[in-house]
């Protein structure tokens, strides 16, 4: 059993785990890479498209909603790997199930930044 961390022990020690995935995405997950490359180049274009801070926060927050669906497929597909590599049903439905709520949270941005982008640039 682990020892039980608490106050600010318990915080830096999820601090380091939450650094130490985030490394682990970008050292293995290319798909992880290329979504985070677009959320950095879209960070300025929302400060400069968005009107408000409420409209900051959408267009941003669509980004960064990928990216945390993006680092839970990951995990998905690693501890799918992990229990091993023989095909299954069951282990290829988890992956298609992860992979289509990345495909959703791309949806979900999309709409976000064409409905705010349209309104910005037309009115």
């Amino acid at each position: 059993m682990k020892p039980a961390h608490t106050g600010w022990r318990h915080l830096i020690s999820a601090t380091r785990y939450s650094l130490k995935g985030l490394k682990a995405a970008l050292r293995h997950e290319t798909a992880f890479r290329q979504e985070l490359v677009i959320a950095v180049l879209l960070l300025p274009v929302a400060l400069w498209l968005g009107r408000e801070p409420l409209e900051w926060v959408l267009l941003i927050g669509s980004c960064l909603l990928v990216l945390i669906v993006e680092l839970l497929n990951s995990a998905i597909e690693s501890v799918v790997d992990r229990i091993g590599p023989e095909p299954h049903e069951l282990s290829g439905r988890a992956k298609d199930l992860g992979s289509a709520a990345v495909f959703l949270t791309l949806g979900i941005a999309g709409l976000t930044w064409g409905l705010l982008g349209w309104r910005a640039l037309f009115g």
